[in-house]
């Protein structure tokens, strides 16, 4: 009876280190097909990026690539802050609608409710056409007098006087076009309703909220630890051109971390900044007046990756590009982040997604 009670307790122990010789095995086949892809994409001499995968919350993979500042050749590190570009809209739609939430405003007010003397044209434009792109303003970033004022520091309303003359590009609601104008008004109306700058209501309500320490409203002169330097290539790389902060405001000037951004979507998830039902707005994949879908949400594409909605959003900003892609039902996060603004991580990101959608399938 003995011998045959210590040949089941020998055969219940192999069993589990092969189980574990798997997992293990199987973790590392992920990680090295991730660097496989993320090794030719950024070489050790140029600029670099950071990446990483995450499931259920938990960082199963965190890397970086390249270099993080060319002229001292700084190695890039999984800490970097990288300038996010639109990826800043997560944050601007989550502050409106946590003042939905509040009861301080409603998703169908019009903009002439906090923008009196803004010309319409007696169209209705309502929050709800700025976030999801179907407004009709013209989108400032097309301006050509955009340059005339790019390196001074400007306020909310001096730059929504650079556009709110423009003809509109059609009838609210009837298209979609993608329009940082938009996302700029909607940091005007959270400054107005909550008595409080932009950067200090994102700072106090989400930032500190949530622990992202390595998160901040842009600032050239404030000393970022870890900020990864920007780059463009014309036919050699060059440090990337200044443009002041304020010119991209709620629309594209946060800096952030892969780290700090795995913090922020798992806070959605978990429902640590809003209820759930006032969140799921953000994830509808919104109709135009002629039914055709936007595949916009309030801050995030809604598009598929697989067999499985996907929640994604890129940035791009001088010297830098950006991508997060959220698959819900797998609950696959990943988070890449460059320092180059000729080297796209768009097509690597949804495909790291992929590949980790079809281990954990």
């Amino acid at each position: 009876m003995k011998q045959k009670y210590l040949s089941k307790n020998l055969l219940a122990v192999v069993i589990l280190l092969l189980l574990n010789f798997n997992t293990t095995s199987y973790a590392q086949n992920l990680e090295s097909k991730i660097d496989s892809i993320l090794q030719k994409k950024y070489p050790t001499n140029a600029p670099g990026g950071t990446f990483l995968v995450s499931k259920n919350g938990k960082i199963i993979y965190n890397k970086a690539f390249g270099l993080a500042n060319l002229e001292l050749n700084v190695p890039m590190t999984p800490d970097n802050v990288f300038e996010i570009g639109s990826i800043t809209k997560q944050f601007t739609a989550i502050s409106i609608l946590m003042l939905v939430e509040q009861g301080k405003i409603k998703l169908n007010d019009q903009i002439n409710q906090y923008l009196p003397n803004y010309p319409t044209h007696q169209k209705k434009i309502t929050i709800h056409h700025l976030l999801n792109h179907t407004s009709g303003i013209k989108s400032y970033t097309s301006l050509k007098k955009l340059y005339s004022i790019d390196k001074k520091d400007v306020t909310p309303t001096e730059l929504i006087n650079l556009f709110k003359n423009e003809p509109m590009d059609f009838n609210p609601g009837e298209h979609y076009k993608y329009n940082n104008s938009g996302y700029v008004i909607l940091g005007y109306i959270i400054e107005k309703v909550s008595g409080i700058t932009y950067e200090e209501f994102i700072t106090k309500n989400i930032f500190k909220r949530l622990g992202m320490n390595n998160s901040t409203y842009g600032n050239h002169r404030t000393i970022i630890k870890n900020r990864a330097s920007g780059h463009h290539l014309k036919q050699n790389y060059q440090n990337s051109r200044f443009v002041s902060y304020t010119l991209s405001y709620s629309a594209g000037a946060l800096l952030s971390s892969v780290k700090d951004l795995n913090i922020w979507q798992q806070a959605l998830i978990k429902n640590k900044l809003l209820k759930k039902e006032t969140l799921s707005k953000a994830f509808i994949n919104y109709s135009l007046k002629n039914g055709k879908k936007t595949n916009y949400g309030y801050g995030w594409n809604i598009r598929t990756l697989g067999n499985e909605t996907s929640y994604e959003h890129g940035g791009f900003i001088f010297g830098f590009k950006s991508m997060g892609v959220y698959l819900p039902e797998s609950g696959i996060y990943v988070i890449g982040l460059n320092n180059c603004d000729c080297n796209s991580p768009t097509k690597v990101t949804r495909k790291i997604a992929e590949i980790t959608q079809m281990y954990f399938n």
